[in-house]
């Protein structure tokens, strides 16, 4: 069985723990499970990630940030999610092409039926299966942030994360909508819930979706 799980949702709203805790879960059911990560999970993703995520007083023009993480996103199907699927192994990504639709469509204004039509092209169509959107406010999702530990030099926030708060309301406008033209594949849960709690739905999700591989672990 194929299977391909993205999470998706504004910064600090949850993702890179929920996936750590699926690939727990899926981990301790014997389930071979692959978890990677955009910009990265590859040489050349990990070398654009910095360029693409580490602030600068230099701007990006919206057009070349986005070629950027869509070469990424062609190594990363290529070289990990496509052989990993194609070997019956579970796929799961911090980060994918709604990400692209979201942040350089709806929030920097880029054509998103261009952004489409890319994605498309970098992926050789690969789509996820399943995509959890955690959903949250931007406010609260950028204060979640600022209590950590400093990562870089000034405020300790990466570039997009220093974006202007109306940049990230237009982020969340643009995940929602994409959850409402895709209902099919998106699972959209409320990011304020408790980690436990946000883990406990996702794994019932999987198991409405998939009760033949997963009802024994729920």
């Amino acid at each position: 069985m194929r299977l391909f799980i993205t999470f998706e949702g504004v910064e600090g709203a949850g993702k890179t723990t929920q996936v750590e805790m699926l690939h727990s879960f899926l981990v301790d059911m014997r389930v071979s499970v692959l978890k990677t990560r955009e910009p990265g999970g590859t040489a050349l993703g990990d070398r654009l990630r910095p360029v693409l995520l580490e602030p600068s007083e230099v701007p990006f023009a919206p057009l070349s940030e986005m070629f950027l993480y869509m070469a990424a996103r062609a190594q990363l199907v290529k070289e990990v999610i496509v052989p990993a699927l194609n070997h019956h192994t579970v796929v799961i990504s911090d980060r994918y092409v709604d990400s692209t639709i979201a942040y350089q469509g709806y929030a920097r204004g880029i054509d998103i039926s261009l952004i489409q039509r890319l994605n498309k092209t970098a992926t050789n169509g690969c789509m996820p299966h399943l995509t959890v959107l955690l959903d949250i406010d931007p406010e609260i999702g950028l204060q979640r942030i600022s209590s950590k530990p400093l990562r870089f030099i000034g405020n300790g926030k990466d570039r997009l994360e220093s974006e202007s708060l109306d940049f990230h309301r237009q982020v969340r406008k643009g995940y929602l909508l994409l959850a409402e033209k895709n209902k099919d594949r998106f699972f959209v849960v409320n990011g304020r819930r408790p980690k436990e709690e946000i883990h406990k739905l996702i794994r019932q999700e999987l198991v409405r979706r998939y009760p033949e591989r997963f009802a024994k672990g729920a």
